[in-house]
């Protein structure tokens, strides 16, 4: 069973029928007890930072969560759901993540300049499609090559501490992570359930991976 986590945040019928359409048996809940019984969770997140926080520990879900992912069970975040991963937010403010992986969520800057034309600014929020450059393989990889097109929204980008944890990267003025992996722990900036074939296909990867 796959669990999409429902915390009142998140395009999350989206993700379920993308999960379905993957091969995945899927659920929404924002049960506690629902997720302590799932095989595979999946956090998508769309909104801001500290908003999503607040709702998990509200929903006291927290614990759920980091249960499951010290289990080794398969884990999936997307988006804000990634970002929820690394020890800080700054989005208006400075608010705790879950503290996962190591680094924080910064704003993207007002000042990049267009590479494509340098009199103007490249556009916060990065919305649109943008290429993903793998840096090591991962079974989340599978079927997907170098170069692929991602569906992104989001003005904030993670910043890692620790390399090691970036699974992919994506330029938009600057390189930032577009996925990270850490054990049996998978995170998107981009959208999976919006991202045609290849994200059906990161999403297959998920539904099948025993880590």
């Amino acid at each position: 069973m796959i669990t999409v986590i429902d915390y009142g945040s998140g395009n999350l019928r989206s993700v379920a029928k993308a999960l379905e359409a993957a091969g995945g048996r899927v659920s929404v809940s924002g049960r506690p007890e629902d997720l302590q019984q799932a095989d595979h969770l999946v956090l998508p997140g769309v909104g801001a930072f500290a908003d999503c926080r607040r709702n998990l520990e509200s929903a006291d879900l927290i614990p759920p969560i980091l249960d499951h992912i010290q289990a080794g069970k398969p884990f999936l975040g997307i988006c804000v759901g990634m970002q929820l991963l690394y020890a800080e937010g700054h989005e208006f403010g400075i608010h705790p993540g879950l503290a996962l992986l190591p680094g924080q969520v910064v704003r993207f800057s007002n000042t990049m300049p267009d590479p494509h034309d340098p009199t103007q600014r490249l556009k916060i929020p990065h919305m649109g499609w943008n290429r993903i450059h793998p840096t090591r393989p991962h079974p989340l990889w599978h079927g997907i090559p170098d170069a692929t097109h991602c569906y992104f929204v989001h003005s904030y980008h993670g910043q890692s501490d620790n390399p090691e944890t970036v699974a992919a990267w994506c330029d938009h003025g600057i390189r930032f992570p577009a996925a990270v992996a850490k054990d049996n722990l998978f995170g998107t900036q981009f959208h999976p359930e919006k991202s045609q074939e290849a994200g059906l296909r990161l999403l297959k990867n998920f539904v099948e991976w025993r880590p």
